[in-house]
């Protein structure tokens, strides 16, 4: 038996032990979902339990270092844990922005006492973070963002509006693009981190055609933020932000390839569907989302011996938007009539019609499906400009 071989039997036993029967169960509702923080309640104590499990063991930052407060695995053994966990299909012990986007931006611009200070709380789920990106008017074209930080020697008093700030209601902590330069548009941005709790921050939830939404505007009237709070170096927010939107966007797309089809199909057959036209698109979507899977471990692949393209993460971003988006219409075709209920306790308040509402922002949120098509046609095909 290999190392990988033993390592594999090992995570396998002790996911065994230690992954509750609950959190093998797929996510209903945003109730299932651990996103930590210092406001969290847990639904259940399943949920407490699979997390106080993964903190003590690194699990829920697998790839990140000991020191950091994850478990220190190489690519190969990170593979193997993603692989195990699909295999009994367990919920992610935690969910946050600080895994997916902040953590590998702090890891690869922050200083060793950021590293130390933030690294560890997002990894034992006790700092819940938003990120502080698009503006009214500054959208697609970041980089024309108006948020302000007037220098005050030891701090910046910050100014100014963000608008779909996910979760920003909800958020201990933000990730936030400020300019502190007004006389250089790229080169005039910070990456400040503070908390939501300063005196001058509030926000405003943004409701969407599906009743609910995760979306906020979210204003700055003269906040302060600790110059020991700037991730990277001053009006060099940018070069942060850049890497940081190529993680946003493999969050995004990690959407696109979750539900395959036991679950869409096992839908259509509790809803008395046996449409041979519906059952070829399931199964064609099987296809696609394994083809999918398999492009996304082809570029992490890449990205372990220095060979990925910087534009990888706009393909999977593209690619992941319109798989989740066909899914959530599968399962409102499988659904038939009962798909569209919108507020029973059987429908779960009309998740499934919710939910597909929902996946419209998909090809919207970190960068429009249109200016993901337009990076891969210029940097990975190159092709020639309008």
């Amino acid at each position: 038996m290999s190392d990988l071989d033993a390592f594999r039997m090992e995570i396998r036993a002790w996911l065994e032990a230690n992954c509750p029967p609950e959190m093998r169960e797929p996510v209903r509702d945003e109730g299932d979902v651990c996103w930590g923080g210092r406001n969290f309640k847990f639904k259940n104590p399943a949920q407490k339990a699979w997390l106080d499990a993964c903190v003590a063991k690194g699990y829920t930052v697998p790839d990140w270092p000991v020191a950091y407060g994850g478990a220190g695995l190489n690519p190969a053994q990170a593979k193997v844990w993603r692989e195990e966990m699909n295999r009994i299909g367990a919920r992610p012990p935690l969910s946050s922005f600080g895994i997916w986007m902040l953590g590998p931006a702090l890891l690869k611009f922050g200083t060793e006492e950021q590293k130390v200070h933030y690294l560890g709380q997002v990894a034992r789920g006790e700092i819940r973070w938003c990120q502080g990106y698009s503006e009214p008017g500054s959208g697609s074209d970041l980089v024309s963002l108006q948020t302000y930080g007037e220098d005050k020697g030891d701090h910046w008093v910050v100014n100014g509006q963000k608008i779909w700030t996910s979760y920003a209601d909800q958020a201990d902590w933000i990730f936030c693009l400020v300019r502190t330069d007004k006389t250089n548009k790229y080169q005039g941005i910070s990456f400040l981190l503070f908390d939501m709790a300063s005196a001058g921050v509030s926000t405003k939830p943004i409701l969407l055609i599906s009743g609910n939404s995760p979306f906020c505007e979210t204003f700055f009237d003269n906040v302060n933020v600790p110059k020991h709070q700037l991730v990277g170096e001053l009006n060099r927010g940018w070069d942060v932000a850049k890497y940081l939107l190529g993680h946003e966007r493999e969050m995004i797309s990690g959407a696109g390839g979750n539900d395959r089809l036991n679950t869409i199909g096992g839908f259509a057959k509790r809803n008395g569907l046996e449409d041979p036209l519906l059952r070829a698109d399931l199964a064609m979507f099987d296809v696609d989302a394994l083809a999918y899977s398999a492009m996304g471990e082809k570029f992490l692949d890449e990205i372990k011996v220095g060979k990925a393209h910087p534009a990888q993460p706009n393909m999977m971003k593209y690619a992941g938007t319109e798989l989740n988006k066909r899914r959530h219409e599968l399962l409102m075709a499988a659904g038939g009539s009962a798909a569209l209920e919108w507020e029973s306790e059987g429908s779960n308040g009309g998740s499934k019609a919710r939910n597909w509402l929902r996946t419209k922002a998909n090809s919207i949120e970190g960068g429009t499906s249109e200016v993901m098509l337009n990076v891969i046609s210029k940097r990975i095909l190159d092709l020639p400009g309008a």
